[in-house]
């Protein structure tokens, strides 16, 4: 902003951070509704006094940070300060950045100081999903990785007192835990691309049905759905899609897995033709005691799980976030038999939509 022309005050208005601009004369000429929020106080009560006082920071050892700092008369090649977190009086904590705007003539001359502000509860929130983060996956991890290191130990031990039947045992119970810390690890990966925007998707023309019918085969087959019955019911017409054949397999698993887990009796999965939008609709159900009233959208939030549902809370935030990385949608609500359903609607999409 050095050398610049200084923006209109209505122009800070929309902003959602906290603006407050001193003049040449350290008295504040601007204040947006952002910072009359955060710092408690209005603009009336603030414009024409000094920024040192409208905005009284101190650094973690408790100093003026204005004091310290010096923006009018200190270092003359300064332009900014980066952000950093520093604490008003009642305590609370802000993140601060600051600009100097100097006179093109006199590199010395600070024109007008701009204090960018924000309160910390969105890197507090995001910190604290991190962390559960970390200790959701290490949990689910350790598992896994200790039946794994069970079986390959006790392989290598003792191989010639197991017989070949025996051998197959433990290493398909090898396999199969392997297979679900790649499957953790996965989800690890996707929400940090979700969350980040930075989803890669590798479109082509998708046969939805066969699509279905594997994860189906594959769901079907494993320990903990065995005693459940699966269908699948599919209309012989369905529009062409452009889809990406890997996340849509990985939204059905996760449908999937979540109706194996969370519901009860028959999962049936329908596919159709959506009726206005060209597109295709599946509609996974299960035959439990459904979600809960008013939690139809927190399902899909991060680390959101039912009760004291095992698993880490994270299968429906991706299937969410794959969903709406093809331009579809999907929701839910109470199936046929009064479970969840889950209906999710893709596009036909051409081959440029990403």
């Amino acid at each position: 902003m050095s050398g610049t022309a200084m923006p209109e005050p209505a122009a800070y208005d929309a902003l959602p951070d906290g603006v407050v601009v001193a003049g040449a004369d350290q008295r504040v000429t601007v204040m947006n509704p952002a910072a009359e929020r955060l710092l408690r106080r209005t603009a009336e009560q603030s414009l024409g006094r000094p920024y040192t006082e409208v905005l009284a920071l101190q650094d973690a050892e408790g100093r003026d940070w204005w004091a310290c700092t010096r923006p009018f008369d200190g270092l003359t090649t300064r332009t900014r300060q980066p952000e950093r977190m520093l604490q008003l009086p009642d305590g609370r904590h802000l993140l601060v950045t600051s600009s100097f705007i100097r006179d093109p003539a006199d590199r010395s001359t600070v024109r007008a100081l701009v204090v960018a502000f924000r309160d910390t509860r969105t890197r507090d929130r995001q910190e604290r999903e991190r962390a559960e983060l970390i200790s959701i996956m290490a949990h689910d991890l350790r598992s896994p990785l200790a039946s794994v290191k069970g079986f390959t130990a006790t392989l290598l031990r003792a191989w010639e007192r197991f017989n070949d039947e025996q051998k197959k045992q433990m290493l398909e119970t090898v396999n199969a835990d392997a297979d679900r810390m790649t499957r953790l690890i996965g989800d690890l990966l996707d929400v940090s691309r979700i969350d980040a925007g930075r989803l890669e998707l590798r479109p082509q023309v998708v046969d939805l049905v066969d699509l279905v019918r594997k994860a189906v085969d594959g769901r079907s087959a494993a320990e903990d759905a065995r005693d459940r019955s699966f269908h699948v019911v599919a209309t012989e017409s369905l529009p062409e899609t452009w889809a990406d054949p890997d996340k849509v397999a990985q939204i059905l698993g996760n449908l999937l897995e979540n109706a194996v887990r969370h519901g009860a009796g028959a999962v049936t999965v329908r596919i159709d033709p959506e009726p206005e939008g060209g597109g295709t609709v599946i509609r996974v159900a299960d035959e439990g005691d459904g979600v809960p009233a008013g939690a139809e959208q927190r399902v899909f939030l991060k680390f959101w799980r039912a009760g004291t549902g095992r698993g880490t809370g994270l299968g429906l935030f991706i299937v969410k976030g794959l969903t709406e990385a093809h331009r579809g949608r999907v929701q839910v609500g109470s199936g046929p038999s009064g479970g969840a359903e889950f209906t999710v609607v893709l596009p036909t999409n051409t081959p440029d939509f990403i």
